[in-house]
């Protein structure tokens, strides 16, 4: 049965992907000339219809923002929550404008820049300086500024649907940023650049594969974090600070903030640093918690799993869950079922 549904999911998987890929490029292309205020009136009922179709995302918000704030009610929770649904969607409907709209427009759009003297003063003593740029707002339109005012790199992993990877890849360039692979050479490409005191970008809450971090407290709970901060560090002097582009109320454009990062991302050693790394993103949640992606799945490993413990699958922070409107959510049930079966 799982074998027989892989095949089918797989051989529809082949014949969906082109049309999903060429409706979001066609999407992204319609709302590239809207403003962001007309953006922002979108999302918010498109929001409430992702939810629905969606409930997934609404449960995995929920369940981070009960870790990361457990003094709010169930209310204020589910508030909370929808709000941050809504700048998510809001985000996905922005990336066309950011990626393909008229560059003045996108300029226009950015109507604070805080903390740049934090950028400069670093350049100007021939420091180099790394962004950790959290999936808070509109990561894109932080892009889009940076690599306006500075010589810029950033790691790119190309995207699953290959019909979107000119358009992401043009739109993140299309200002003067540098994109290199997520390999050791972009590593070798990123200690270049610090090195010629330019600005790096680093997405600091980004589970990475196993064995290229180490688990730190996030909001009191460890969490697997990259350990490739303190190595860059340790080779370029190089300042740290922490980066977001804040949508202004109703949508009327962006702010953009430029945090000192904790002291802690300095320590040599990797776990005191992944805890200041940590700590920096909390420090930018805090300007406006809803805007961050609380939908990711943060703590999705955790050290028992990793040390592979006696009844670690039980101790999971996500519960297993299956969407039984979809044929991989049926194939896991059934996988699921006979590794069950087979324990029992």
């Amino acid at each position: 049965m799982d074998k027989t549904l892989k095949r089918f999911e797989q051989a529809m998987e082949q014949r969906l992907t082109p049309l999903k890929a060429n409706s979001v490029a066609c999407l992204w292309q319609r709302l590239s000339g809207l403003s962001t205020r007309q953006l922002w009136w979108l999302a918010r009922p498109l929001a409430r219809v992702v939810q629905l179709c969606n409930p997934r995302e609404r449960r995995v918000t929920r369940q981070n923002l009960g870790q990361a704030f457990p003094q709010l009610d169930k209310q204020a929770r589910a508030r909370l929550a929808s709000d941050s649904l809504a700048h998510s969607t809001a985000t996905m409907l922005e990336l066309g404008k950011v990626w393909l709209g008229d560059e003045d427009a996108v300029r226009d759009s950015i109507l604070e820049v805080h903390g740049r003297n934090l950028l400069d003063e670093a350049r100007a003593e021939g420091r180099g300086v790394i962004v950790l740029a959290p999936h808070f707002g509109n990561w894109e339109v932080l892009n889009f500024w940076l690599s306006s005012h500075f010589p810029f790199t950033a790691m790119y992993e190309p995207p699953k649907f290959e019909r979107l990877d000119p358009i992401i890849r043009n739109g993140r360039e299309r200002m003067g940023a540098s994109l290199v692979p997520t390999n050791s050479r972009g590593v070798a490409a990123l200690l270049k650049s610090l090195k010629r005191a330019e600005a790096i970008g680093i997405l600091p809450d980004q589970e990475p594969g196993r064995g290229s971090g180490v688990f730190a407290d996030f909001y009191g709970r460890p969490a697997y974090t990259a350990t490739l901060l303190p190595k860059l560090v340790a080779r370029t002097d190089a300042r740290v600070v922490t980066g977001v582009a804040q949508r202004l109320e109703d949508g009327h454009g962006f702010a953009i903030h430029f945090l000192a990062a904790d002291e802690g991302v300095y320590c040599e050693e990797e776990v005191a640093s992944a805890r200041g790394v940590n700590a920096s993103v909390e420090a930018a949640i805090a300007l406006a918690p809803a805007q961050y992606q609380w939908e990711y799945k943060r703590w999705r490993k955790s050290p028992q799993e990793m040390e592979q413990q006696p009844g670690w699958q039980e101790s999971r922070f996500y519960a297993r869950t299956y969407s039984f409107f979809s044929l991989k959510g049926w194939r896991r049930y059934f996988k699921h079922r006979r590794k069950a079966s087979k324990r029992g």
